[in-house]
């Protein structure tokens, strides 16, 4: 059967259906494209110092993110404070960054979320002299190389220099900051040098292995956490740099935070998923301070914590991102979570819009039934003089209107049963005015019949 031979009304209504499905199959594919193009393919990762454990990692985390496709640019900075106020800036163009416990002042925190800690960054003091010092304000009076005004550690050691009692009007602070800071001391242009980040750190570790310098175990070291929460106090065990060398040579305590990455809160949540498995990759394993698998942590140090990087830390990558590339699976999530939200209407109103069909199909029906109704029971009651020619004029009127109705198929006897029943008034209009007329004329016969 070809459309041509279908009624109007079934054609109609398959031409409908078909315009519908159209229309949903574009609309699909434009959903789709504009999806696909809303993956971000392209982060930028603020790092640090060429000389910085920063920059090193920055390199780690541009190879792992390259396999799914996602391109990494390493935004070279002077530190954790810098990186800090270009995550600030929505003007920066930086998505993520290395930052530290103690850098973000409370009033900078909107806005900013993190996303992981990656490991544990001890404060080393480092310094030359005979006698040996184990609290900071022994350093008072002294040259001391605190870091750069965009360095991390310039950041985290002013509060604890300021509870010290150390500062610019009674000691000298050097702005230099990592094997800087260590070249000063070991030319003895700085009486002491504060370096904050992992043994690992280049400037770190020919520090420990220098035997002209110290480095201060804090008599004090479990004030510190008490005084500001972002602070952990770490334990050095004897040996454990060196056993041949015996560095340390015996238990050293020491203050430290955790390196963070963080970035804004609008960060793609598929970009957090790629960012958390390269940490777990990259930080799991055990370290001088770091327990095995104790990294990467969502424990809050002093900014809140991502809600989607905490549910991948709680319950790992989603099924989807476990057997299907990047790509595929960040479309489906992203697709998912757009289309529930429209099932939610979709279903509702499946099971809805029948039954607004049939009721405004219906609707058109019964309103004539309604009038035709009210017609029949004025011909079955009327007495005297009839007005025949008004019914039969709304009777057309009726039959007129009841033709002009265009229902589906499913509805058709209902419409074929309304002009019945107008036949039916009409008969009976006809049969009351045959009986007046021959009450009229006196013929019995006829009014009987």
């Amino acid at each position: 059967m070809q459309l041509g031979d279908l009624p109007v009304g079934a054609r109609r209504e398959r031409v409908r259906w078909t315009l519908l499905v159209v229309a949903s199959i574009a609309l699909a594919l434009v959903g789709a494209w504009s999806l696909r193009s809303a993956i971000p393919r392209h982060i930028v990762l603020a790092s640090g110092l060429r000389d910085g454990m920063y920059h090193q990692y920055a390199q780690r985390y541009k190879e792992i993110l390259a396999r799914d496709g996602v391109t990494v640019e390493e935004r070279m900075t002077g530190g954790a404070e810098e990186n800090e106020r270009l995550l600030r800036d929505p003007h920066s163009g930086v998505d993520v960054a290395f930052v530290h416990g103690g850098v973000v002042r409370p009033a900078d925190r909107e806005k900013l979320v993190m996303l992981a800690t990656l490991y544990y960054e001890p404060l080393w003091i480092f310094y030359r002299d005979n006698v040996v010092h184990e609290h900071f304000d022994e350093l008072r009076h002294r040259r001391l190389a605190v870091g750069s005004a965009d360095s991390g550690v310039r950041a985290f050691m002013e509060p604890l220099l300021a509870v010290n009692s150390i500062t610019s009007l009674n000691s000298d602070l050097v702005p230099l900051v990592n094997l800087e800071a260590l070249r000063a001391l070991q030319a003895g242009q700085v009486d002491a040098a504060f370096l904050l980040g992992p043994a690992e750190f280049p400037a770190i570790w020919q520090a420990l292995h220098d035997p002209e310098l110290k480095l201060m175990s804090l008599a004090r070291s479990e004030a510190y956490p008490r005084r500001f929460p972002y602070i952990t106090k770490l334990t050095l065990p004897p040996g454990t740099i060196d056993l041949a060398q015996h560095i340390p040579g015996q238990e050293v305590k020491l203050i430290g935070t955790k390196a963070m990455l963080v970035s804004r809160d609008d960060l793609s949540t598929p970009i957090v998923n790629l960012l958390l498995g390269a940490a777990r990759e990259l930080h799991g394993s055990q370290g001088y301070f770091e327990a095995l698998d104790e990294f990467p942590n969502t424990a809050m140090v002093d900014l809140p914590v991502s809600a989607d990087a905490d549910r991948h830390h709680r319950f790992g990558p989603s099924l989807l991102h476990r057997y299907l590339p990047f790509g595929v699976a960040a479309y489906l999530e992203r697709l998912i979570v757009l289309l529930v939200p429209v099932l939610f209407v979709i279903v509702p109103l499946s099971k809805l819009l029948p039954q607004l069909l049939r009721w405004r199909t219906r609707s058109r029906i019964y309103r004539w039934y309604g009038e035709l109704a009210l017609l029949e029971r004025e011909v079955g009651t009327r007495t005297g003089v009839l007005p025949v020619e008004q019914w039969l004029g709304d009777l057309n009127r009726i039959e007129q209107a009841a033709a002009r109705i265009r229902a589906p198929l499913s509805y058709a006897s209902e419409a074929y049963t309304l002009r019945e029943h107008i036949g039916l008034v009409r008969r009976a209009v006809m049969a009351k005015a045959h009986d007046a007329a021959a009450n009229a004329n006196g013929d019995p016969e006829n009014a009987a019949g």
